[in-house]
């Protein structure tokens, strides 16, 4: 058949087909065979990639550079104790709160934010994670590309159709969030690969592998060796005696969850936790891993040196919040878990509620909740960098700055930091702003190719700073990366015939040009339509 774009064939591959076997028992087939070599894993990061491209083009994708700092690190620190610790992998957040994690080519891994909101404690996150990173490892996701190549066409063509018309239907719950009926989910979780398990529909012995390899990661890595287990033991709980109208959460869907299968896992954690287990040789020694972000670092061990850092509390109060339909419906939702919990609220429970009336624009309320908070947690970068949008939200914008360049000196090219005050400088509009937020991200320019966030922020500090060109370079990545290619190509042609670029610019500009253009073409092949969406930063 003729050769698919990454495009067409990596929702395809992720979605997985019907014709893949559900259920069935048996030996694993051995990676030597076709299937190890149906694609390269240059190939196979490349499709992994389009995926996530496609689902932030369909704005499922949340990104909140805290958010992901802190899925990164948990994701990170699981894959370099993993059985493949080379393998480079991709966490992402899902806005949606239906409860679901995937993992796809090239080590795309995908949780829903709804997961987060269930679980209880960073471990049970970790136990997912580590699930996910093992059906990458132990190549599983690979083995059900081989059965999804027939049909890939019209699956890709029919999915993009469902996932349009799931976007303007379903109804919303009390906080403004959807509620979606069966078809509706099965258009949105299905095509944009929300629930790409339960297409991929992995084998029980698979789902088992994953498990065992999963436990050991987990334990490897410093938490819990139960945490997979309680996170399991957790949804048992939650669909037990429910019936009628209500819906399985999609995590029980796609991981069917059996008593054998629990008290299996129970059984893995134990014996861990009693022998102990070390890392493997790949991954322990003297160096630091370049998986690990940050400044982990491994140690010859059972798990990398220093436990895990802790944020779990944090973050889920973060993600209530950012991953609720309006502000003011977050306000709403954590006021009453405030109401319910009464004097024994804790910390990062209201600081849900102060970063919910920042964002419904109540920078006073904010203001006031947070500086009791940064008493209580003076190192506390969540909230101190809300403390500084604070300031930029009651329009003083000179306390917003000096709030922010403490952070930066105390925090040098932290993402999480630079982004948010490129931001506050690029809302301020003056060029002086401009050439500081360009400064600010400069540093981070080599690590952020495929960085969304950043090239849209990036563009637009070169665009108040006067650097018309580079603005649009980072403005045509930004729609690359968020699944526009069409868009980009257009973008870097018309930056081709600016008179003011240099030599380098205009070697960039071509080399992107050459590198999108077959993909383009192989759009209008298929016959697969760019969407009429307005370009980034336009």
């Amino acid at each position: 058949m003729p050769r698919l774009t990454p495009l067409a064939a990596a929702l395809a591959i992720t979605l997985g087909l019907a014709s893949t076997a559900h259920g069935q028992s048996g030996t694993l087939p051995d990676m030597g065979s076709s299937a190890g070599e149906l694609l390269s894993p240059a190939e196979q990061a490349e499709y992994g990639a389009y995926t996530l491209y496609q689902l932030r083009h369909f704005g499922y994708v949340l990104e909140d550079p805290l958010i992901d700092a802190w899925l990164d690190g948990i994701g990170h620190r699981l894959a370099a104790v993993s059985d493949k610790p080379d393998q480079p992998f991709t966490f992402f957040m899902m806005r949606d709160r239906q409860i679901n994690a995937f993992a796809t080519l090239g080590g795309y891994v995908g949780v829903n934010s709804g997961l987060i909101l269930t679980a209880q404690t960073e471990d049970e996150v970790a136990g997912v994670l580590a699930h996910e990173i093992s059906h990458v490892t132990q190549n599983h996701v690979l083995r059900n590309v081989e059965r999804a190549r027939k049909d890939q066409i019209p699956i890709m063509i029919a999915m993009l159709g469902a996932i349009i018309a799931a976007q303007n239907s379903g109804s919303r719950d009390g906080y403004g969030n959807r509620n979606n009926g069966d078809a509706i989910q099965a258009a949105v979780m299905g095509a944009a690969g929300l629930a790409a398990q339960r297409q991929i529909n992995y084998t029980r012995d698979s789902e088992a592998e994953a498990d065992r390899f999963g436990i050991q990661t987990l334990y490897r890595a410093g938490y819990d060796a139960n945490g997979m287990a309680d996170f399991f033991e957790r949804m048992q709980r939650a669909t037990r005696g429910n019936s009628g109208g209500y819906q399985t959460p999609s995590y029980l869907q796609t991981h069917p969850l059996t008593t054998s299968r629990l008290s299996e896992a129970r059984e893995r954690a134990a014996k861990l936790q009693k022998e102990g287990v070390v890392a493997p040789a790949a991954s322990i020694g003297t160096g630091s891993s370049l998986l690990l972000p940050g400044d982990l670092f491994l140690a010859v061990g059972n798990n990398p040196a220093g436990p895990p850092m802790r944020m779990f509390d944090w973050a889920r109060a973060r993600l209530r919040v950012l991953s609720a339909a309006t502000p003011q419906d977050a306000m709403k939702e954590n006021k009453a878990l405030l109401e319910a919990a009464g004097p024994h609220a804790s910390d990062p429970l209201r600081y849900g509620q102060s970063l919910a009336q920042l964002q419904a624009g109540f920078p006073a309320a904010a203001e006031s909740g947070l500086q009791a908070l940064s008493e209580r947690h003076p190192d506390n970068l969540w909230i101190e960098l809300s403390l500084a949008e604070c300031a930029h939200a009651a329009s003083n914008d000179a306390l917003a700055r000096k709030r922010y360049e403490a952070l930066l000196a105390q925090h040098h090219q932290d993402r999480p930091v630079s982004l948010s005050y490129a931001r506050v400088l690029n809302e301020i509009g003056t060029p002086e702003a401009g050439r500081r937020a360009q400064a600010v991200l400069r540093p981070l320019l080599s690590n952020s190719t495929d960085d969304p966030l950043f090239q849209k922020t990036f563009g637009r500090a070169s665009d108040l700073a006067g650097d018309l060109p580079r603005a649009g370079e980072a403005y045509a990545e930004a729609a690359y990366l968020n699944g526009r290619a069409e868009d980009a190509l257009n973008q870097f042609a018309a930056l081709l015939k600016r008179g003011d670029l240099d030599y380098v610019q205009r070697a960039r500009i071509e080399s992107r040009i050459a590198a999108i253009t077959p993909e383009v073409l192989e759009m209008h092949r298929q016959g697969l339509k760019p969407e009429n969406q307005p370009a980034d930063g336009g």
